[in-house]
């Protein structure tokens, strides 16, 4: 009798936990982890929480403060200044692709994929010894945490700031 009601008081708090547990949207989850605290007050600047936050799905490669970091010194706040939204807006949305695409979706070897920034293409390589992203600076960036699962969509960490220019090669 004892454990048949343990048993029922252990399924009804497990239930109640599932009920008023709230899922995550990309921008929740990436504004509750300090590695990311340079993408959200960009994703802010840029006025695309909302879009971020809303149903998707989306891809998202998320570069860590560090890799915001690593540009040139000055970068990062001159891209934040308000005369700059449309500049920050290109940069933020190359990292953003309209559909979900977790690591094992990614096909091996080398394919172009078009995040929402229409005019330009990223490389993306998956081989044996992960993913790998070209962008348009001819530069590669590494997934380094992958498949992230959010409400609307995935992330994938990177450890590069994607920047657009001219469609690198993917071969």
């Amino acid at each position: 009798m004892k454990t048949t009601i343990k048993t029922a008081i252990a399924a009804a708090v497990l239930s109640l936990s599932a009920a008023t547990a709230q899922a995550s949207t990309i921008v929740e989850i990436a504004a509750g982890d300090d590695r990311f605290s340079t993408l959200v007050a960009a994703v802010t600047a840029a006025g695309l929480a909302d879009t971020l936050s809303g149903p998707g799905p989306f891809t998202v490669y998320a570069p860590v403060n560090d890799a915001f970091a690593a540009l040139p010194d000055g970068t990062v706040e001159t891209l934040l200044k308000p005369e700059n939204k449309g500049q920050l807006t290109n940069v933020l949305l190359y990292h953003v692709d309209d559909r979900e695409l977790t690591a094992g979706m990614i096909p091996a070897g080398s394919t172009y994929f078009k995040p929402i920034l229409a005019s330009e293409r990223l490389c993306i390589t998956a081989d044996a010894s992960g993913v790998t992203i070209a962008d348009g600076t001819g530069e590669m960036a590494n997934v380094i945490i992958a498949d992230i699962q959010a409400d609307n969509g995935v992330i994938h960490v990177i450890d590069k700031v994607l920047l657009p220019g001219t469609r690198p090669a993917c071969h």
